[in-house]
């Protein structure tokens, strides 16, 4: 059955892990060289995952089936200048044969309830540009495009 729990330091490795992959399968698409080198978490990845576990504005998941972990999400809050609090989702990814079978939709679940518990207004998260997939999974849950970061290479050439 697939679900999701809380992630535990001893998960750390497989985070890591998880992280590289989630990167990796995203670096080569549309948007995804900047992204990788902007938008992601610091390489090791590691540290920065360790330094989550630690930081009480931030939660860490693991996706699950049948006990077994297929995926991760990490959500973090950041206030707002007017006071108010916003959910971000920083990482999400599911192993691809583990997908579409209700895994990301456990861990959005918590993440939502989480940041619902503590008192956002709002939930952000990234989709790189023709990454449909990814934005139809996020619309499924209500979020919506709010802002498009446009682009242009300066080749050296």
């Amino acid at each position: 059955m697939e679900g999701c729990r809380l992630a535990a330091l001893d998960d750390l490795p497989l985070l890591e892990e998880f992280a590289e992959l989630a990167v990796a399968e995203q670096v080569d698409n549309r948007g995804g060289w900047v992204w990788s080198r902007r938008e992601t978490r610091t390489p090791p990845f590691r540290a920065s995952l360790e330094a989550a576990f630690h930081n009480p504005d931030e939660q860490l998941w693991m996706g699950q089936i049948d006990d077994v972990p297929v995926g991760y999400a990490v959500a973090g809050v950041e206030l707002l200048r007017t006071g108010e609090l916003l959910g971000r989702i920083s990482d999400m990814w599911v192993q691809p044969e583990a997908r579409q079978v209700g895994v990301g939709e456990a861990l959005v679940g918590n993440v939502i309830d989480w940041c619902t518990e503590r008192g956002c207004v709002g939930i952000d998260s990234m989709a790189l540009p023709g990454n449909r997939a990814t934005k139809n999974f996020f619309e499924t849950f209500g979020f919506k495009a709010r802002l498009l970061t446009v682009y242009r290479p300066l080749d050296s050439d």
